[in-house]
């Protein structure tokens, strides 16, 4: 038996005729895929290689960099078709569509790519799914800098389940996301999608997605691979001029882990150039690197335009052919968002001989290899999917069949967003807020969900252009939450001004409602838009790290009123709060946190919540001094040859509570330790440390023990401090529990002196903590033996015991 892939509208029916090789699902996946290939011809390999955009246009505001520029008049659907398609590029994120109509239509497409070409071969359909589908009416979780602050994967990796089973119901394949670039200057625009300033956190919180997301059966994408988020003063798209130790060290790490650990299935290219060399035609990055080292079997994709911006950006094409011809060599696979290097010219350039065919076949081979996984090519698949299962095909009884935002995924955007509010200070104790206390919430913020919703959610991506169509979620702002979560509060509000902009009119109405209060709690922070239509979000920079607009003059104003001044952030990064910092009666840092960040800020607020987040970033003193994170080697911290302070006023890592912890009885290797004696271990041995805590304050709450290295003596210069483990300790008043890591000697591993990772032996200490900065416990340890040169395979994470 056999199926005809073409008939019946797109839907596989069986014939007499027996299974070629490639269709049957009882073969080796490469065997499928040989075959398969060899059946093909050169256009309908080439036609794999790239996607279409439906829906896109160079009217409207741009989706995607210098969109109006690259986005032609869509070509004929049946002739772009008809050898094939590699991807749909974002059916639902286009613009606001029924989730059910939206997976009717996908379905449809679907089946006319299927009757189109010889072989019957589906699109895969992507989406981004940074804060959740990022599609109308799909629950939006928080931004990942607010994943960074629970400093819990597993929670991130179960919010990542909810987002794929989102995805695949409706039938798309992939989803682009996680964003694994390292913050390395706050003032970038893109901030806000990163997970934090520390690569251990970035790769432990970015693998946890990774698994997520693909055990429900949705390709994640890693990006953007690599060093885009190290460019010059911040600015999207500038030049990075990392060294090869930074980039080793702190860059690439995340990604080494994504791979090696999470299995991701695809990788996206950075639209960097990293010392001249644009990632999109780095074939020592993509090919030698990412395969040949770390073995990446997966497909690598195009970050949106990226191979033709080879031509017009970076100047290192001089056509869309040799941009082609650049971006295939390197191991890029599949052109997004849609086609204009991958098509007609490079196909008559390979048959002129100009780009060998090898690179095609190369690049189709991982196309259809991942095709064969998600199993769009086993004789049972068809085009309708999940959510769509046995309804009948009429759009009006379809529409508002299919939820998006169901109880059980609200449920979990609200614990992230709770476990992300960081308490920075609380200075006498002025939250939680008395039950019965007159407050004026005043700030652009406070009666605006704007704050809420990072750049890459619907509202604030593509709503913007449908000014007429509700968000499709339920959202309370900061301030109907607080009311709801206070019922016997008086809460008065005024805006103040506007998150940017120069308007100071509002100023004195909102010191005239804070003089009129116990206490003033002041909502200030971002507006995340596309390319300088917001105050955070891609293409959306900042020169410094002043809060916006005239928020600053407000917040002043407020603390000059006499009233207790309470400051809470929603943000898309930190910004510097030192000139105000000692004189607020308390300070609460929210990143983006989704459609339950209203509720969430209004329970800490309160004290339903006990606030449990840790900053995944610094946040600076002052706007000017650009802290490039805590990681930093003693000459990038304050020193006495420069009048500049990097300080941070809040530490990586800080965060307060509502209760108080005890941390007490450390062990090594099992034993209390001697004082002035160092543990010896080999360099390829295991040190265990372990910790006491208690929870000795009058109600539940969760510590967060850090482990970070510090290296005294190194070949090379080394951060003061690194990141190397962590734990959540969740603990009932009066609970004690003991936090256990088992730190094998390849954690200690660097890029040495002639550019090989290394485990040096010498003296380390381990230091468990509470920040980068606040270390309650240090163990020195003596590593012996030879120096280990190490690799890819060696250990990139501690055993952690919570008992």
């Amino acid at each position: 038996m056999s199926s005809d892939p073409r008939a019946d509208n797109g839907h596989r029916t069986l014939t007499a005729a027996p299974l070629a090789p490639w269709q049957d699902p009882s073969r080796p996946i490469d065997v499928r895929v040989a075959d398969l290939l060899g059946r093909l011809s050169l256009e309908e390999k080439v036609a794999q290689l790239y996607g279409v955009w439906v829906g896109a246009d160079a009217t409207g505001e741009d989706m995607a960099p210098h969109q109006h520029e690259m986005v032609d008049e869509i070509p004929d659907w049946r002739e772009l078709i008809r050898a094939g398609l590699g991807q749909l590029t974002r059916p639902f994120g286009t613009a606001p569509v029924d989730p059910a109509l939206g997976a009717r239509a996908l379905a449809r497409m679907q089946a006319e790519i299927v009757a189109a070409n010889r072989f019957g071969i589906p699109a895969i359909a992507h989406e981004e799914c940074l804060s959740g589908f990022m599609t109308w009416g799909a629950t939006v979780y928080p931004t990942p800098l607010a994943w960074g602050a629970t400093f819990h994967p597993e929670l991130v990796e179960r919010m990542a389940g909810q987002i794929g089973a989102a995805l695949r119901q409706v039938g798309v394949h992939q989803g682009l996301a996680p964003v694994l670039d390292v913050t390395r200057d706050p003032r970038w625009g893109r901030t806000e999608e990163t997970i934090g300033e520390d690569p251990y956190l970035v790769g432990t919180v970015g693998t946890a997605y990774v698994r997520g997301l693909q055990a429900a059966g949705v390709v994640a994408t890693l990006k953007h691979f690599a060093g885009y988020s190290a460019s010059r003063a911040g600015r999207n798209f500038g030049p990075v001029a990392v060294g090869p130790r930074e980039f080793a060290d702190v860059l690439l790490p995340p990604f080494e882990m994504a791979v090696r650990d999470g299995g991701a299935g695809s990788v996206m290219h950075s639209y960097a150039e990293v010392d001249g060399v644009p990632a999109a035609a780095d074939e020592r990055l993509l090919t030698d690197l990412l395969r040949d080292r770390w073995g990446f079997t997966g497909t690598v994709v195009a970050d949106y335009f990226g191979i033709a911006f080879l031509q017009s950006l970076h100047h290192v094409a001089g056509s869309p052919v040799e941009a082609a011809r650049l971006a295939l060599t390197a191991g890029v696979d599949v052109e997004l968002p849609a086609v204009r290097c991958f098509g007609p010219g490079l196909l008559a350039s390979v048959r002129d001989g100009t780009v060998p065919q090898s690179l095609v076949d190369r690049a189709a081979t991982r196309v259809l290899r991942q095709k064969f996984a998600l199993g769009l090519l086993d004789p049972d698949w068809q085009p309708r999917p999940p959510a769509l299962a046995g309804a009948a095909d009429d759009p009006a009884g379809l529409e508002g069949t299919v939820d998006l935002d169901p109880p059980a995924n609200r449920a979990v955007a609200r614990q992230v967003a709770e476990e992300s509010v960081v308490l920075l200070a609380n200075t006498g104790g002025a939250l939680p807020l008395p039950p019965d206390s007159r407050i004026a919430l005043v700030g652009p913020l406070a009666d605006d969900v704007t704050g809420l919703l990072g750049c890459y959610t619907f509202p604030s991506h593509v709503g913007g252009q449908h000014p007429g169509v509700p968000a499709g979620v339920e959202m309370a702002t900061v301030l109907g939450a607080l009311r709801a979560e206070l019922p016997q509060a008086r809460v008065e509000h005024a805006a103040g001004c506007a998150v940017d902009g120069t308007d100071r009119s509002g100023i004195a109405d909102a010191v005239a409602v804070a003089a009129d209060a116990d206490v003033c709690v002041v909502v200030l922070g971002d507006r995340a838009g596309l390319f300088g239509h917001g105050t955070s979000g891609e293409g959306s920079d900042a020169a410094d790290l002043n809060l916006p607009g005239v928020q600053r003059e407000l917040l002043t104003a407020l603390v000059d009123s006499g009233t207790p001044v309470v400051l809470v952030l929603l943000s898309g990064r930190p910004y510097a709060i030192g000139e105000w910092a000692d004189r607020l009666a308390a300070t609460v840092q929210a990143f983006f946190p989704g459609e339950e960040g209203g509720p969430a800020v209004a329970g800490v607020l309160g004290g339903r919540v006990c606030p449990s987040g840790r900053l995944p970033v610094s946040v600076p003193r002052d706007p000017g001094g650009q802290p490039a994170g805590y990681l930093a080697p003693a000459l990038g911290r304050r020193t006495e040859v420069s009048n500049v302070d990097p300080t941070a006023r809040y530490p990586f890592g800080h965060g307060l509570s509502y209760t108080s912890f005890d941390w007490r009885d450390v062990l090594v290797q099992g034993t209390e330790p001697v004082a002035g004696r160092s543990t010896e271990v080999g360099t390829d041995g295991t040190v265990s440390v372990s910790v006491s805590v208690r929870n000795g304050g009058d109600r539940d709450g969760t510590e967060v023990v850090q482990l970070y290295l510090h290296d005294p003596v190194a070949q090379v210069t080394r951060p003061v401090v690194r990141l190397i483990g962590y734990a959540r300790v969740p603990l009932a008043v009066g609970e004690s529990r003991r936090v256990t890591f088992r730190v094998h000697a390849d954690l200690t591993s660097f890029t040495g002196r002639h550019g090989h990772r290394v485990v040096e032996p010498g003296d380390l200490e381990l230091r468990l903590s509470a920040s980068s900065a606040d270390h309650r416990y240090v163990v020195p340890v003596q590593l012996t033996g030879a120096e280990r040169t190490v690799d890819h395979r060696r250990r990139l994470t501690p055993e952690v015991t919570v008992s």
